[in-house]
């Protein structure tokens, strides 16, 4: 069979890739996979915050795109998660298309009226790789390219128990800020692995944030101290790579149970967040000016958790109005969006987009 010419290929389209693996986007350097975690390799195979940008010059009526999906089995602890593909035109969600995990198959985006640019987020749990891209009505081509932000963190990060990839902080923030955001939250890991931060340093990036630290009260245990030395490392090593890219450090966020609840090694949550804090600044004070930080502590209340430790939809807009803040408060990031460039979007209905945790771990 002749192939279609219409379609075309994706790559150009794909933003917040971190990684290809035999064309698949990755979020884990699949070169480096043997010094990391099971838990990172096993987070880093599902393509988080991963989404097509385009135009549509001559008034497509409509965005197809073809792609796999992994078909979950009956025991698929992800398998009522929904399958949606998410259209966004600046700051609203204007449609949203349901379909079924398949070996493949082609589902057809409505566009509204205009030239866009328009994102289609893609649904994350069953790992899709879109295979073409082609208009209905008119052309669809790639939206200009944007500046990279490289955000590492836990689940929180990853976006849990947000109803919706793009409300997860993350993707929120990166539409205020108008940037590129590379998803880099590994559910359960980011316990400050120096691994990962030297795949940090090998990997473009404009800007950075780190938002780990709240599995090294649970997960694996740390003292304060050794969080400490673990945070002058891991920055130390981002740092080989991008001695003069900006980087925010956010601090743990609230979790309730933890605060002042002792670990195994007889830290609270409370004194590893004071630990981290402190080497930012002891960091600041020795020389690296392009160094910020943003305190976790009073950036959520109790009302924002879902599950007393993940952000609902509500606590993940907070975060990202704080990262956004924090950003540009440090002059890291550029003008405020339009009023409203982190909010609005389609409703949450339906199973969410993020499955809950085990084992007291983000």
């Amino acid at each position: 069979m002749t192939p279609d010419p219409n379609w075309l290929d994706p790559g150009a389209f794909l933003r917040g890739v971190a990684w290809l693996d035999g064309g698949r986007p990755v979020r884990a350097d699949p070169g480096d996979a043997a010094r990391l975690p099971w838990d990172t390799r096993e987070r880093a195979a599902l393509p988080i915050g991963v989404r097509l940008e385009f135009t549509a010059p001559d008034g497509a009526r409509a965005v197809e795109l073809r792609y796999r999906a992994r078909v979950p089995g009956t025991a698929d602890a992800l398998r009522d998660l929904a399958h949606c593909f998410a259209l966004w035109e600046g700051d609203r969600c204007a449609a949203e298309s349901f379909t079924e995990p398949a070996e493949e198959a082609t589902v057809t985006i409505p566009l509204p009226p205009g030239p866009g640019p328009f994102t289609v987020h893609p649904p994350e749990s069953q790992a899709p790789v879109i295979l073409g891209v082609r208009g209905l009505g008119g052309r669809v081509a790639p939206a200009p390219r944007r500046s990279r932000w490289v955000v590492h963190g836990d689940s929180i990060t990853e976006g849990w128990w947000s109803t919706r990839p793009p409300h997860a902080w993350p993707s929120a923030a990166g539409r205020a800020l108008g940037l590129d955001c590379v998803n880099l939250g590994y559910a359960g890991s980011a316990r400050g692995e120096l691994a990962t931060a030297q795949q940090l340093a090998a990997l473009p990036a404009d800007l950075l944030t780190l938002a780990f630290g709240t599995n090294c009260w649970s997960g694996v245990p740390c003292s304060a101290p050794l969080l400490y030395e673990t945070t002058r490392a891991f920055v130390s090593l981002v740092r080989r790579g991008h001695p003069a890219t900006p980087l925010l450090l956010v601090s743990p966020v609230l979790r309730p149970d933890a605060e002042t609840t002792r670990n195994a090694l007889g830290a609270t949550l409370a004194d590893l967040r004071a630990a981290m804090e402190e080497a930012v600044r002891d960091l600041v004070a020795a020389g690296d000016d392009r160094l910020a930080l943003l305190p976790g502590a009073g950036v959520l209340t109790a009302d924002d958790l879902a599950d007393g430790l993940h952000p609902n939809d509500e606590g993940h807009a907070r975060m990202a109005a704080a990262v956004t803040g924090a950003l540009r408060d440090a002059g890291f990031a550029g003008a405020p969006a339009p009023a409203g460039a982190s909010s609005g979007g389609c409703a949450g209905s339906g199973t969410g987009s993020r499955s809950g945790p085990g084992s007291g771990s983000v």
